[in-house]
């Protein structure tokens, strides 16, 4: 047996720590690492504020003209536009990672696949939750009004819903080369939010759009966040719609992430 071999059979046999390797420590490198890319705090923190502002208007309860929403609906469209694009962005800077080789670094640790998207996820999450703080913040200053327990259940599912858009973040991190991954990102979660009806009503978008809608998604995340506001009955379609493209996110990222790992 080669002096290599010998290595690598030390580390496979090497016994997982607890939760694969999930611990706060871990946690908490991440989030200064991700605190310290001021670009992408401010584009993820200050755009959303932005573009609610451009999307807002004088009449604060009745639908907004030529649409059925309201400034609280948009608002909240808006805030989940914000959690996602901090959610991916903060998820897609395993790009700059595998960019330096840090992800076949992690082949000699015993670190667990599922520990690491894991902890990735709760640092996107994280900066995915001061995205959307700062968008109602702006709102209540604007003149937007709900009742409090509105502001906080939308606010909460805004921000918890947005979990899909992390693991789809950590997924084009893993698939795409650093220089590109945003470009990308941005283009697609652009289209996302237009074809799931984050920014305009359903009904305004032509058939074939409404038709491919409810499979976007953007679009669960957008249903289930204004719930709490608009009322109705809840469909369950929406919450499928979020479980099961954060499953085949995080799953294909998991898969890319094994991939990065065993090369040489």
């Amino acid at each position: 047996m080669t002096a290599k071999a010998s290595i690598g059979a030390r580390f496979e046999t090497r016994p997982a720590p607890p939760l694969g390797g999930f611990n706060l420590t871990l946690l908490a490198i991440e989030v200064r690492r991700l605190l310290r890319n001021r670009r992408t705090v401010v584009v993820t923190l200050i755009f959303p504020i932005v573009l609610f502002l451009l999307f807002r208007s004088n009449k604060r309860l009745v639908p907004v003209q030529g649409t059925e929403l309201t400034v609280a609906t948009t608002m909240i469209g808006v805030a989940v536009y914000g959690a996602m694009l901090a959610a991916t962005s903060g998820g897609a800077m395993v790009s700059i990672e595998r960019g330096l080789g840090w992800s076949r670094q992690l082949r000699v640790t015993p670190l667990r696949p599922a520990a690491y998207i894991s902890v990735k996820i709760a640092t996107a999450m994280l900066l995915g939750f001061v995205s959307v703080a700062m968008v109602y913040a702006a709102g209540a200053i604007d003149g937007v009004t709900m009742s409090p327990s509105a502001w906080i259940a939308t606010g909460i599912v805004a921000w918890a819903a947005s979990v899909v858009f992390a693991a789809f973040g950590l997924f084009m991190g893993y698939l795409l080369p650093a220089e590109n991954v945003m470009q990308v990102i941005g283009f697609v979660l652009g289209m996302l939010a237009v074809l799931g009806g984050l920014f305009t009503p359903l009904n305004s978008l032509p058939p074939a759009m409404q038709t491919i809608a409810p499979y976007m998604p953007t679009y669960g995340v957008a249903a289930i966040a204004r719930f709490p506001l608009v009322g109705g009955v809840f469909d369950p379609t929406w919450l499928v719609n979020v479980i099961g493209w954060t499953v085949v996110f995080a799953g294909a990222a998991m898969l890319l992430f094994r991939r990065d790992t065993r090369r040489v």
